[in-house]
């Protein structure tokens, strides 16, 4: 489905004084030739993800079929759909006339203005560079694995966590929307450069590889739900998400190659697949992505690119197994959104799922139905989740590893989790007063 293609480790090893350089800096390790930094011992990669997929009856999904945003009315009455922006607004408003922590005048205010950068418009092919040419060169060429590390390097620098590559093949294409969430219709052509008309986006079919990457959330936030706190924590990860989108078509388009993106977030594809494809984790039974270095802690865009690069596979962490016996989100969620079952289904609940694989399918009428009756994001299962968690403690890489190769402990380190009190909610009142790391991250 999706190859690997890589080899032994070629890099030189830079030294002073035969001074290995990651002992003069432990924070800089050395990536193998196509630039994957190297993981735990227990993550492990794997031919197929450990979702099942059943790729004969699946067809593309239209993003007009999400239940986010401005689609409500596909599955609510206007009437409910009025009574919820209504109860919304009065939660804001109250906030405000009240000061009540978590959504007072500067909460809402830090939360509009990290919005007003998250949704502004993007561009199908990013800025104008300067092409090769232009430079007095011709366009840059070289393997597949180095294109895949040189991607890795600069995208690493503009800020996103991790950063893989998937094929487009005949399965894969997918996962690519039908229709994007503005109603335009997405299709692939034989031309030369992509282009978008009044009713289409049009793809090459010579644009085969998928740059999935994710940019990571805050959990200091998250822990302080439901209330704006989260939600400013979302926006500020599409505001970043939208640099490196731009920052790398830039780059790609300099190398004198395409990158085709997403005008408005969340286009294009179901990121979260190929997320998972890429490698960079499981899914859940949050019906969301977790990885092993962050947890839920992320949030996945695509980009498409005509640069051939080297290809990676899913892994297996243990995390998918680990859901089936652990149920801590599903058994906090305030709306009863997410499943209780054992075992995962090919059933979705509503027409915002996409059939064609075996998941722990959510209820998104009444996740939404309860952001907006708190005026928040929620975030309550991502913050409980016990993937959640800076690793501070060598218990939790322990943990972790235990997760992946002893299955039969997981009902054990759910208790644990438990019984340490993780994922516990947080004091709103005190964000405000709290010593955060840039963008809330511990990097």
């Amino acid at each position: 489905m999706v190859g690997l293609m890589g080899g032994a480790l070629a890099i030189p090893k830079i030294t002073t004084e035969d001074e290995p350089d990651e002992h003069l800096n432990p924070m800089v390790s050395f990536v193998d030739e196509a630039g994957r930094p190297k993981r735990p011992w227990w993550v492990k990669k794997s031919p197929q993800p450990t979702i099942e997929i059943d790729w004969q009856s699946m067809g593309r999904f239209s993003a007009e079929d999400a239940i986010m945003g401005s689609r409500l009315n596909k599955y609510f009455s206007q009437s409910e759909i009025d009574a919820l922006n209504e109860t919304e607004q009065r939660v804001l408003t109250e906030g405000i006339q009240q000061n009540i922590n978590g959504y007072s005048l500067k909460d809402n205010v830090l939360s509009d203005t990290f919005r007003m950068d998250a949704f502004s418009a993007m561009s199908l092919l990013g800025p104008p560079v300067v092409s090769p040419q232009e430079r007095g060169g011709v366009p840059w060429s070289g393997s597949q694995d180095e294109a895949a590390r040189i991607l890795r390097a600069a995208m690493r620098m503009f800020g996103a966590a991790q950063i893989g590559f998937v094929e487009l093949n005949e399965n894969t294409r997918k996962l690519i929307y039908q229709n994007d969430s503005d109603g335009k219709e997405i299709r692939f052509e034989d031309v030369d450069r992509a282009y978008e008309t009044d009713d289409a986006r049009v793809i090459p079919d010579k644009a085969k590889w998928v740059i999935s990457f994710t940019v990571r959330m805050s959990i200091e936030n998250m822990k302080h739900a439901p209330s704006l706190i989260p939600r400013f924590s979302t926006y500020c990860g599409y505001s970043r998400a939208r640099y490196v989108q731009a920052h790398t078509q830039a780059f790609i388009s300099g190398l004198g190659y395409q990158c085709i993106a997403p005008p408005r977030q969340n286009g294009l594809g179901l990121s979260t697949a190929f997320a998972v494809l890429a490698g960079h984790g499981e899914m859940s039974r949050l019906n969301r992505m977790i990885t092993p270095e962050y947890g839920p802690m992320v949030q996945a865009f695509i980009l498409i690119t005509d640069l051939p690069v080297a290809t990676d596979q899913p892994i297996d962490a243990g995390i998918f197994e680990f859901c089936k016996t652990c149920k801590k989100c599903s058994e906090s969620c305030p709306s009863a959104a997410l499943s209780i079952e054992d075992e995962p289904t090919w059933e979705t609940r509503g027409g915002w799922n996409n059939p064609g694989h075996r998941a722990y399918f959510e209820d998104s009428s009444r996740c939404i139905s309860y952001w907006k009756e708190t005026a928040s994001d929620c975030s309550i299962c991502f913050s409980v989740c016990p993937f959640s968690k800076k690793d501070t403690a060598w218990i939790h890489s322990f943990v972790r590893a235990g997760v992946a190769v002893l299955p039969q402990l997981d009902g054990f380190y759910r208790s644990m989790d438990d019984a340490m009190s993780y994922g516990a909610k947080k004091d709103i009142s005190e964000w405000w007063y709290l010593d955060l790391p840039e963008y809330g991250l511990h990097s």
